[in-house]
Parts: structure tokens; sequence; C-alpha cells
């Protein structure tokens, strides 16, 4: 009989996993309170175009949602562990742009995609600083920023003249 020791993948190479853990735990918790605020903007939005961004934010919800469980099951996968608890969320995260109550669409819009935006940023800085480190890393984090410009894109639409 073979003896098979399993290790984790931190054994074998510790400063990619750890590399890759500072790059897209960020970029996890973003999205997970992306998520969050999403869903609260697509309770309270109000005003002419409620149905077509009310379905468009579910999208968009499911979306971050995704992403945050691609970032989050990769660093788990190099055999680190990732703190995405709703308080951590909260506390390592920029201050939402999505107000607590009713909100017209076009200022809710605005609204959702400054929050985008600031994600972005995160998965930017995660591209970059994975090309050191990690491609496949980077591959997930660039597969995250096309979905998230798409959505931007689709809200975005909704606004431009």
């Amino acid at each position: 009989m073979t003896d098979t020791k399993t290790v984790p993948a931190t054994a074998a190479n510790p400063d990619v996993a750890a590399a890759t853990a500072q790059f897209l735990t960020p970029v996890a918790l973003g999205l997970q309170g992306l998520a969050v605020n999403g869903k609260q903007a697509h309770w309270n939005v109000r005003g002419a175009n409620f149905i077509a961004i009310h379905e468009l934010l579910d999208s968009v919800v499911a979306n971050a949602q995704a992403g945050a469980d691609q970032a989050a099951e990769r660093i788990v996968a190099l055999g680190l562990p990732i703190d995405a608890r709703v308080t951590t969320v909260a506390e390592k995260t920029p201050a939402t742009a999505v107000p607590a109550g009713f909100t017209q669409w076009d200022a809710l819009i605005r609204n959702v995609i400054t929050d985008m935006d600031a994600v972005i940023a995160d998965v930017q800085a995660a591209i970059d600083g994975l090309d050191e480190f990690d491609l496949t890393s980077q591959d997930i984090a660039i597969g995250i920023k096309e979905t998230l410009e798409k959505d931007r894109w689709f809200l975005f639409a909704h606004l431009a003249e």
C-alpha cells in the first residue's frame, strides 16, 4: 500500500499563498460588501425604471457573490483561511455609497457604480500584484474584473445620454 501524505498547497510555496491572500482578500471582502449593498439597493429602488433596475441589481448581486466565492476559494485552495464574516467585511471595506432608505433609480445607480468602482480598483491591484506571484490567481481576478465591468456598463447605460 502506498503511503500518501496530504499537505496544504502552502507547504509547496508559502510565498505564493501569502501573496494571493494579500491581493485576493480585499477583492473577496469588497465583493461580499457589494452583494449586501446591491441587495439593499434592489429593495429600495424607486422611480420610472424600477423593474429594470430592480432585476438588474439581482444580477449584480449574484455576480458579486460568485466572484467573492472564486476569490475566497482560491485563497483556501492554497491552504490559507479567509475571514469574510459580516463584521469583517464591514470593518475592512470602504463605506458604501448606497443609502439606507428609498432612493430614486438614477441616484441609486450612481451610488452602486461608486461602490463597484471601489471594488474594481481592488481587483486591478490584484491583477497587477499577482502578475509576479501566481498567474492562476491573476486569471481569476481578470475574470472577476470582466464581469464587474460588464455589470457596471449595464447600470451606466441607464444614465448615459
